[in-house]
């Protein structure tokens, strides 16, 4: 059933960012909003493939099966058939909708948010992104409108979960069931297959992992693999840590780009001798990896690594990075004979131009990895069966894969400032530093070369933070310092 109140017209929507949706529940996301953007979905997608199907999916936190119910409910109220795949990551969303050729798919998820945040990442047929520039403000536009129809808000009761079929009132005021049919399934197998599809699994050598799914959405997809692994009598084990999804997070939000969230993990490689550690943020759509020491591994320098083992495959391949550190992705893509491709940060600009190059792979320093092979998406388990792979198959433990690398480009990591007024700051760093600079850049933020290091200055499209970055060649010392000169300009 559903309820009227007096309304006026809302412009936009405080959930509605420049990727996806999201949100603090349930003041700027609850379960009438979800039903709205479903609905907005199933009539945004009409106009251009006249959708049979949507693929959702929802991740452990509390709120999502409510707001994943109710984001079916508009959706089936559009004439759209669900496929509900239960409890996912992202990248499960991302295969099924590709795999199952739907004509959309929508993950309920706030990844690395706080626990009282939730959200959406919406895709279309072949799992392309929807977002700023690619249809995410038309849905909301839709949205909107269905909170204000002739004065009046239309809003749906709390659903069930699955969602039953209720008759609704419409827009017009006629009453009608759910147009669009539901249905539950396991698409869990197909995944697994593919994604074992990137490394030979008999080329793996005795190897101990410590697997850290922060009580995310990950360890169901490590259960199936360590069940493949057992089948196939692969030597892996692993050594597992917060496995158990639990939305209240009881050790904290999974985000290891957090320094504090990564102690775990780092502590459960010593304490059991671990080959490597993995850890994933809440949808495990990004991963983390430590190596045998428990050192955290910069995802800048995973880049590089991956790049190089996809060109032992597929000579002069195209590899994609983004602006923020680059000289060691240049360097290590070139050397294996590969062709780096520089693009602006962000998923929607990453998938984009991976298609218009056919990139066969691209990477960015903030741990998302995209293949070509897996519907242009990133995955978070794809590049650790890939490390592992190629650990294995030259002998080496993964500080021995990077040490090099690091010593060669050590860089800064990504430093984020809290700025009142982000655009003058970034203004005062350029006028010091331009005339000096051998190259500027403008692809994403700015980026300076300074013959001997670089920089890249960026304003978050997320968050109110300037984000820096910065590289030497070889010199760990004039990085430190040039960072702490940059920063110190940057905060005056």
């Amino acid at each position: 059933m559903f309820m009227l109140y007096m309304v006026k017209k809302m412009p936009t929507l405080p959930c509605f960012k420049a990727y996806d949706i999201r949100g603090r529940m349930p003041d700027e996301l609850n379960d009438d909003i979800a039903w709205a953007v479903g609905h907005a979905t199933a009539d945004f997608l009409n106009t251009s493939t006249k959708p049979k199907t949507v693929v959702v999916g929802g991740d452990i936190r509390l709120s999502s099966p409510t707001l994943k119910a109710a984001l079916s409910d508009g959706l089936r109220f559009g004439g759209v058939d669900v496929i509900d795949i239960g409890l996912c990551g992202t990248e499960e969303i991302y295969f099924a909708t590709s795999h199952l050729k739907a004509d959309g798919g929508i993950m309920v998820t706030a990844s690395h948010n706080p626990k009282d945040y939730n959200g959406m990442k919406l895709v279309r047929e072949e799992s392309k992104p929807i977002s700023g520039d690619t249809g995410l403000r038309e849905i909301e536009s839709l949205a909107c409108d269905f909170f204000a129809t002739e004065g009046r808000l239309m809003i749906p009761q709390k659903p069930t979960v699955p969602p039953s079929m209720v008759v609704a009132q419409s827009r017009g005021g006629k009453d009608e069931a759910l147009k669009g049919g539901y249905t539950e399934i396991s698409n869990l197998t197909a995944y697994i297959d593919h994604i074992l599809e990137y490394i030979q699994l008999d080329t793996l050598k005795p190897l101990k992992l410590v697997v850290n799914a922060g009580n995310g959405a990950a360890g169901h997809v490590i259960d199936a693999i360590e069940q493949r692994f057992i089948d196939a009598s692969v030597p892996v084990e692993f050594v597992k840590v917060h496995h158990e999804p639990d939305g209240n997070f009881p050790h904290g939000i999974p985000n290891p780009l957090l320094h504090d969230c990564r102690q775990a993990t780092t502590d459960a490689v010593l304490e059991h001798s671990a080959d490597m550690g993995i850890a994933w943020d809440g949808d495990f759509d990004r991963c983390f990896l430590f190596d045998e020491k428990g050192q955290f591994i910069e995802g800048y320098y995973i880049v590089g690594l991956l790049g190089e083992a996809f060109l032992a495959h597929e000579a002069g391949a195209k590899i994609l990075h983004d602006p923020r550190l680059t000289w060691n992705t240049i360097d290590q893509v070139s050397s294996a004979g590969g062709v780096p491709v520089l693009c602006k940060t962000g998923h929607a600009f990453i998938k984009e131009r991976m298609r218009e190059e056919d990139a066969v792979y691209g990477g960015e320093m903030s741990a998302h990895h995209y293949f070509r092979d897996f519907a242009y998406c990133d995955s978070g388990m794809i590049p650790w069966l890939l490390v592992a792979e190629l650990m294995s198959r030259k002998n080496k433990r993964l500080s021995e894969l990077v040490e090099e690398r690091i010593a060669l480009y050590p860089s800064s990591g990504e430093i984020n400032s809290k700025l009142d007024n982000a655009q003058v700051a970034i203004d005062r760093v350029l006028s010091v530093y331009k005339g000096k600079a051998s190259d500027i850049d403008y692809t994403d933020g700015i980026s300076l070369d300074m013959g001997a290091w670089r920089f890249n200055l960026r304003s978050s499209n997320t968050e109110p933070v300037v984000r820096l970055n910065v590289e030497s060649r070889g010199d760990q010392e004039l990085m430190e310092a040039k960072t702490t000169e940059v920063l110190e300009l940057l905060r005056e």
